[in-house]
């Protein structure tokens, strides 16, 4: 009772901070206190859509389910403590890295939003690739600019302003044109020294002739750069209505720099230092690498952004994670409908996902692919999930669920072969968040041994990206003068916390080898699904 007097004091006084993320299926928000625990959550399911050939939300999409969301939250901490929340200490936004939302002058959204999904801006991606000397994978929104530009698209004569969802959130919220710098390292290259926008780069993309013929300005079009811990605006009393439809939010409240899934991924694992990194698995797969040096080459496998304190971080980003797996997960759930037993979703998961424990090593011979989208890692540009198999190959339901696990990281095994074994990048840790680790130790075994390396899961892995932005909401209001947010993370958020952690065994890592030799031979089969199956 003692404790929950506590809670309430603090709810009531204003002393939380709330984070609310926009992930690909889910929208998730999450309240946390002093002690910087999760005090109550809601959430928000969505997915995307098809419109024409682009991956998108709509912007009523988008409020809605904030809203909604929001509501959630609300209503979980009535239920919990017994009172209306109106008041809170700071503030967090985060989504979605990447993609184009792109606006005139008066704030209206030119074209659907593009998110990180899609894969049309291959000409563009290369052509800045090669000017820059630095890659530009196709998801970010420099390559979907240039795209544009390229085509002629007529939106761009009115072009003013571009973000990324989280910004596009934030913006509205607060007036304030502001990102992170890790999810704006996400939009256009970062000066290390500077911590801004590479002016040599900025440079180099104005003087191209297509884009002088627009009168374009890059700089002006992108959002002011922000470290963590930087105060981004404040929440307006239209921003809070628009929030808290109830009506019952204040404003004035303070917002941390909106930030992107990447960042607040490797806040909520305590992976923001040189030589940690995380790992998390959603609708698409990630692994970042937070860097002593940079890397002695350009690898287009590779993304170069920022934790979001600033420091070099090296990305392996697959654009098609659990998807399939889920869409398997659903013929199942119809199957044991259709013979009239009820299994809950939970426990259907948690059985299929520990049968993948079951099978042989390099999954019996059994090859999938769970390509919903092109993978650029891969260089395929549309997407066909398939299983394929010899016929004498030893098809069972272990080696099938432990297939789709492991084609799940394959992509993401490719970059991180890079970066591990060609770059030579020195990695202590690695620590897993998201959905595929609330399941206990598959995911954890999968990834370990894909990677050879030791990985953790914290209790909070489930909370993901959500309490990540949280955290840095918190970091905000509680940041001391001399703390870095390596510091705070460290000393005071994960001061005692305790991680599973799994390490790989050697038969997994060979069995995981040996299912990658046929990942890449079996590409072919791939493309030409891509080619045939229409």
């Amino acid at each position: 009772m003692i404790i929950k007097e506590k809670i309430v004091e603090e709810i009531q006084n204003g002393e939380t901070s709330l984070g609310i993320e926009f992930g690909s299926t889910r929208i998730k928000a999450v309240l946390v206190g002093n002690d910087f625990s999760p005090l109550a959550s809601g959430s928000f399911d969505w997915e995307t859509s098809l419109e024409d050939g682009i991956w998108t939300y709509s912007l009523e999409e988008i409020w809605s389910g904030l809203q909604y969301c929001y509501q959630k939250l609300l209503a979980d901490v009535k239920e919990r403590y017994g009172i209306t929340l109106s008041k809170i200490g700071s503030i967090g936004f985060s989504a979605m890295m990447h993609g184009y939302m792109a606006f005139d002058k008066q704030g209206n959204l030119l074209v659907p939003f593009r998110t990180w999904r899609n894969t049309m801006t291959e000409e563009a991606a290369k052509k800045l690739t090669e000017l820059f000397q630095f890659n530009i994978p196709e998801r970010w929104s420099i390559a979907h600019l240039y795209q544009a530009i390229l085509k002629d698209e007529p939106h761009i004569e009115k072009l003013d302003f571009i973000t990324t969802l989280a910004g596009y959130i934030h913006w509205q919220l607060t007036g304030e044109k502001v990102l992170g710098i890790g999810d704006a390292s996400g939009m256009f290259p970062i000066d290390m020294k500077t911590h801004n926008y590479d002016v040599k780069m900025i440079d180099a993309f104005n003087n191209l002739p297509e884009v002088e013929k627009h009168s374009l300005n890059i700089n002006k079009l992108l959002p002011k750069v922000l470290l963590a811990g930087e105060n981004a605006g404040i929440l307006t009393e239209e921003g809070a209505k628009k929030l808290d439809v109830s009506g019952n939010l204040q404003g004035g409240i303070p917002l941390c720099p909106p930030e992107g899934d990447a960042g607040t991924g490797m806040v909520a694992t305590n992976s923001v230092a040189p030589r940690t990194g995380n790992i998390s698995a959603g609708t698409s797969v990630f692994a970042m690498v937070v860097l002593e040096k940079p890397l002695n080459k350009v690898h287009t496998e590779i993304d170069m952004v920022t934790t979001p304190c600033g420091d070099l971080v090296g990305m392996a980003h697959a654009n098609n994670g659990y998807s399939d797996v889920e869409a398997w997960v659903n013929i199942f759930q119809q199957f044991t409908e259709a013979i009239n037993v009820n299994i809950p979703r939970n426990l259907l998961y948690m059985a299929l996902y520990s049968q993948a424990l079951l099978g042989d090593p390099d999954c019996g011979g059994v090859l999938a692919y769970n390509y919903f989208a092109g993978e650029n890692i891969t260089g395929v540009s549309e997407g066909r999930p398939l299983v394929v198999r010899k016929p004498k190959s030893n098809f069972n339901l272990p080696n099938l669920m432990r297939a789709h696990l492991f084609t799940s990281l394959g992509a993401l095994k490719i970059g991180m072969d890079i970066l591990l074994k060609d770059e030579g990048v020195k990695l202590d840790k690695l620590l897993g968040h998201g959905g595929l680790f609330k399941t206990p130790i598959v995911g954890q075994e999968a990834v370990a041994a894909a990677v050879n390396t030791p990985v953790s899961v914290m209790k909070t892995a489930g909370e993901g990206g959500a309490w990540g932005i949280a955290l840095l909401a918190s970091y905000l209001k509680n940041r001391e003068a001399s703390s870095t947010l390596a510091e705070f993370l460290s000393k005071k958020v994960f001061a005692g916390y305790v991680a599973e952690e799994v390490k790989p065994e050697q038969k997994d890592v060979d069995g995981f080898e040996q299912f990658m030799n046929r990942y890449k031979k079996g590409i072919l089969i791939e493309q030409a699904a891509v080619d045939n199956l229409i």
